[in-house]
């Protein structure tokens, strides 16, 4: 029974997958059994149903996160207390600093750049011949995994010596008559090289529910608005984005979300070498590459900061829109 414990073969790791999977559904259909019956008093069916969820939440996240902000507090092997040294390490060494910068640069220009590019797209496509097609070929994108994107941008950005060039963009530069550049070596330029492969990606996203935000518009305020001589950019500007700003704060928020939490893409292409590196990679980094798990944890703990003025700000946003219905 030792390959359950440490499965080596193919054969053993699907059978060790099969019976974790069966295992599941037989714990769960002991609970389902046991909570579904109706002389039971009211809290069994109630911890029956929440304990499982309950207990993957404490066990899985704030314990972890728990642990996180303690360890945070200590030094690399845990054991003296070093209070806010570890932060202030992060806040000033010269290289934390350019990776709080890299961040920085991420937070601002993917959300913005992202969602304005998404609603441009959408207001041109919108009820056209072609709207299905053009909106399919900008989501694409979002079905790629952001692994696969990176590898697909790095081939982009290639450079090899002499004329005949692997990466397009690099071709591109030779036809014009310049020089091949290592586009993923130099900083800061390798951030934004990067940050163009995460608003490709999300760009499709932002189109995607801004079109339908756009489609909610009545069309009793756009001819409306026509009637008194409100068309073109001014349409844009005066009808079109204040009927889709609720629309606008959920996609700027979970696209700046999801660019704090962004891993995959400085690991592919960079592997946050060459003054790349961004807080989620940089946490990866310092816990498992450089043997300092409590600076690991310290960044953690401040990525999650980061993240929650976002989370309030957009549910303040949608209190105030579900108010204003």
């Amino acid at each position: 029974m030792e390959w359950l414990l440490k499965p080596e073969s193919l054969p053993e790791k699907f059978g060790v997958m099969i019976m974790a999977i069966l295992l599941f559904a037989l714990v769960m259909g002991l609970i389902l059994a046991i909570v579904d019956r109706p002389r039971l008093p009211r809290w069994v069916p109630v911890l029956g149903y929440l304990g499982p969820a309950l207990a993957l939440i404490t066990f899985g996240l704030l314990w972890p996160g728990m642990l996180t902000i303690k360890n945070s507090f200590f030094d690399r092997l845990g054991e003296n207390f070093v209070g806010l040294a570890n932060y202030q390490t992060i806040f000033t060494d010269g290289g934390f600093l350019i990776v709080l910068r890299n961040t920085l640069l991420w937070v601002l220009l993917v959300p913005t750049v992202a969602t304005a590019l998404g609603l441009v797209y959408a207001v041109l496509v919108d009820r056209t011949r072609v709207e299905k097609f053009a909106k399919t070929l900008i989501f694409l994108p979002m079905a790629i995994s952001m692994v696969g994107a990176s590898i697909i941008w790095k081939f982009m950005y290639d450079m090899k010596p002499g004329k005949d060039q692997i990466g397009l963009l690099n071709q591109v530069v030779v036809w014009f008559g310049g020089q091949p550049q290592p586009w993923l070596l130099n900083p800061p330029l390798n951030t934004f090289m990067m940050i163009v492969v995460m608003i490709w990606i999300q760009a499709g996203f932002a189109m995607t529910v801004l079109s339908a935000a756009i489609k909610a518009i009545p069309d009793e305020i756009i001819e409306a608005a026509k009637v008194d001589g409100v068309t073109g950019t001014r349409l844009f500007f005066w009808v079109t984005v204040p009927s889709v700003r609720p629309a606008l704060v959920v996609v700027l928020t979970t696209i700046a979300l999801g660019t704090l939490k962004s891993f995959d893409i400085v690991y592919t292409m960079t592997g946050g070498n060459f003054n790349s590196s961004i807080v989620a990679q940089e946490f990866y980094t310092q816990s498992f590459n450089q043997g300092r798990p409590d600076i690991g944890a310290a960044l953690a703990v401040l990525l999650f900061v980061m993240i929650i003025p976002i989370i309030v700000y957009n549910i303040r946003q949608m209190r105030i829109s579900e108010g204003e219905r």
